[in-house]
């Protein structure tokens, strides 16, 4: 049975981990005994109770760890124990935050979070608060430092170092729920990207749709690495707040059979979305000048990529249609005259196949949509 066929499990966030490992060690502090399992309360109301894999009390501090279940979504931190280890503070500081072995810290502005501060964001931290609360009362004044198990290898295969969030992971959450395959936490991403870039002043951001594109917009414009932004297949998301968050110069990168996606008006290019149409494609060739075999081979062939080989051995410069054809598709999201917006199409060894020069993304004839 395959994932699409059964209803996926769904996981808990880090920060709700770190919240039900916070309340266990700071009731340990308060009565000798640790909580197991430890129950919290979600920003949504519900109460999840986890049991705990680790516990010590001594020297005036408790630490509790919780494994973290990520349910059926892949998460690079399933399976990780997250730990929180809870002291006294002096009167009146309140609840008050440490980034431990294996969490970051924020070195770059344009986050939720100052520079300088544990990579804790602002939901887990009022999740850690309220659990810390919910054994010690509201005014209650504690350190909590945050640890996770092996997070600065973890926090590799992450946009962390990207982002400015130095030495290890983010503890994270909104919902204090993983939901299996969600786009949710990489929109966040794409959104948190747009901000630190904007942040450091820059003017230009480049979207790609994958590792290869990504690195050849980064060639062709010798754009630092804080202006590339993961956008993966949401084109659309990535847009849509840039049109609230602007930024001058938008380049959209991508490889031949997402950028024809894109020409041919989805702004969500994954294969679960629907496929390119070759009949289309052959139309395009069509219009393009492409002779009567060509395009009948463009009709016939099994993907993008080889349609796109046919045209390049006739010298046809399909790539620079496709973009054209991109251009608006991805301007009518932006429509903004103070951004203006190109399309970079790459092939698989990130040679340029296609552009679609930089214009204002609104046309003057049309009035502005509605912010």
């Amino acid at each position: 049975m395959s994932s699409e066929d059964r209803q996926l499990r769904r996981g808990w966030t880090t920060g709700t981990c770190a919240a039900a490992a916070a309340k266990a060690a700071c009731a340990a502090l308060l009565t000798g005994e640790f909580p197991d399992p430890v129950e919290v309360t979600l920003p949504g109301g519900a109460r999840p109770a986890f049991a705990l894999a680790t516990h010590k009390l001594a020297n005036g501090e408790a630490t509790a760890g919780i494994v973290k279940d990520a349910g059926d979504d892949p998460d690079v931190t399933h399976g990780a124990l997250v730990m929180a280890t809870v002291r006294r503070s002096n009167s009146g500081s309140g609840v008050t935050f440490k980034a431990g072995t294996g969490v970051g810290t924020v070195t770059r502005p344009g986050l939720a979070l100052a520079v300088g501060e544990p990579a804790i964001n602002p939901v887990p931290r009022r999740m850690i608060a309220q659990a810390i609360g919910e054994v010690a009362g509201s005014h209650a004044d504690y350190q909590v430092e945050i640890s996770v198990a092996d997070g600065d290898r973890l926090a590799l295969k992450t946009l962390n170092g990207r982002l400015g969030i130095l030495g290890g992971l983010s503890i994270l959450g909104t919902t204090g729920i993983v939901i299996p395959y969600s786009c949710s936490a990489w929109i966040h991403g794409i959104n948190q990207g747009v901000d630190v870039a904007r942040a450091a002043g820059l003017d230009h951001v480049a979207g790609a749709t994958g590792t290869t594109s990504e690195a050849a917009v980064q060639k062709f414009h010798n754009l630092p690495e804080i202006a590339l932004i993961d956008m993966g297949d949401f084109i659309g998301g990535m847009l849509k707040y840039i049109r609230k968050h602007p930024v001058p110069k938008v380049t959209i990168a991508g490889g031949v059979a997402k950028m024809t996606k894109l020409a041919q008006g989805m702004l969500d290019v994954h294969s679960k979305r629907g496929l390119a149409d070759m009949e289309a494609l052959a139309a395009i060739a069509d219009e393009t000048g492409a002779s009567n075999m060509l395009v009948d081979r463009i009709r016939g062939a099994n993907t993008v990529s080889e349609a796109f080989q046919h045209a390049t051995a006739e010298g046809l410069p399909l790539g620079d249609t496709i973009a054209r054809r991109a251009w608006p598709t991805a301007a009518a999201v932006l429509d903004d005259p103070q951004i203006a917006l190109e399309i970079l199409i790459f092939d698989r060894e990130g040679r340029l196949m296609g552009q679609a020069p930089f214009q204002p993304s609104h046309d003057a004839s049309r009035p502005l949509k509605r912010r």
